[in-house]
């Protein structure tokens, strides 16, 4: 019998050109890089508590450049940032660690892809990746169903619950798997700059089939369902949950 269709929910091309906007947008004195190095500074304590030493590491998805920079600081030798197909066997495997910051919210195949990470690993490696969870975003969620109350539209990605991880770790053969998550909360003046700290970051709409744009009554619509959230000090606190995978190769290399 043949394997299940995986539906495609989300599309290559746009997963890579929100990546290549937030390189672009990065030069920008007031670009937002909070969730990027809320992401990297995390890799950096755990790597230093686990005592992991790596020599050969593949870092994907980070925009800033800054850990690996930080990492060759360290001694390890980084691999050129790559465009790879995160559903696809890589190219190149035996590495000591691979770090994923953000990319891992909109890939169709995510089992696929979390088997392919373990697959380029060497024997022993560890794999480590970062990305926004289902509990992220309420507050803008909110915003867009008053939008369009009556037939919302799909205009945010549906985002991985964090409780259903550990079986996928376990499906695709890492070994000492561990999921965890943690909360920032970040407060808002408007609703146009959150969209603007999504886009920053490489957040953005990645659908394969993203709905027509928002009416200019819609989009009122949407702001003013937001600025109705505001706080005592006159800001919307919107959360974003940040979920984390580790897991390693088993010696045996399998």
């Amino acid at each position: 019998m043949s394997a299940p269709a995986i539906p495609t929910i989300f599309s290559p091309h746009r997963r890579s050109m929100r990546v290549e906007r937030a390189l672009a947008r990065r030069s920008r004195p007031d670009a937002a890089r909070f969730i990027a190095e809320d992401m990297i500074d995390d890799t950096l304590e755990r790597l230093a508590f686990l005592r992991h030493k790596a020599r050969r590491v593949l870092v994907l998805g980070d925009w800033t450049g800054a850990l690996a920079q930080n990492l060759r600081a360290q001694g390890s030798e980084v691999a050129p940032p790559l465009a790879l197909d995160l559903e696809a066997p890589y190219p190149a495997g035996g590495h000591d660690l691979i770090v994923v910051l953000g990319l891992l919210d909109a890939v169709n195949d995510l089992p696929g892809a979390l088997i392919h990470l373990r697959a380029a690993l060497a024997p022993g490696g560890l794999a480590m990746a970062h990305f926004v969870g289902g509990q992220s975003l309420p507050s803008l969620r909110a915003a867009m169903f008053a939008a369009e109350p009556e037939r919302p539209a799909a205009r945010i990605h549906p985002l991985v619950d964090p409780r259903a991880a550990p079986g996928l770790l376990q499906r695709a053969g890492w070994k000492d798997p561990v999921v965890d998550t943690h909360a920032l909360t970040v407060r808002y003046s408007s609703f146009d700059r959150l969209i603007a700290d999504l886009r920053d970051q490489g957040l953005g709409n990645a659908l394969a089939k993203p709905a027509a744009p928002l009416t200019r009554p819609a989009l009122e619509r949407a702001r003013t369902a937001f600025d109705a959230r505001v706080d005592a000090n006159g800001k919307v606190p919107e959360t974003f949950e940040i979920v984390t995978l580790t897991g390693r190769r088993s010696l045996a290399g399998t």
